[in-house]
């Protein structure tokens, strides 16, 4: 059986035309930082505010690490918009013996809440 092969824009395509409020998505993008190595997230927002996408890249293009962290926010992008709920994803990530998170996503993820605290007082 050969290898099939999905290119990352067809994918984007894919997801980011599913249903028509999706076209009219906000978008923030910052950076973190997880296991020594630093990310750039993007969080896509539907104008209710509910989060629709997330995406993760690496400032190493290609990379293992890189590659790893786009394809989970790509799998909690596709959860998101077919319902399950952001706690849901957050507490099914991996997390060290003092519960902070072990991965890039779960980094992001708990930034969330208090990236959208300070995005309100700013307002």
């Amino acid at each position: 059986m050969g290898e099939a092969f999905i290119h990352l824009a067809d994918v984007k395509k894919v997801y980011r035309t599913r249903g028509a409020e999706f076209l009219a998505v906000s978008q923030v993008t910052f950076d973190v930082e997880a296991g020594g190595l630093h990310y750039r997230a993007t969080i896509g927002r539907y104008p209710d505010g509910r989060i629709g996408e997330i995406f993760l890249t690496n400032h190493k293009a290609g990379s293992e690490a890189g590659i790893m962290a786009s394809d989970a926010a790509v799998a909690a992008s596709l959860a998101l918009q077919y319902g399950t709920p952001l706690d849901v994803i957050r507490h099914a990530l991996m997390r060290d013996p003092r519960g902070k998170p072990s991965g890039p996503l779960g980094v992001v993820l708990d930034q969330l809440p208090r990236r959208k605290r300070n995005d309100r007082r700013q307002h």
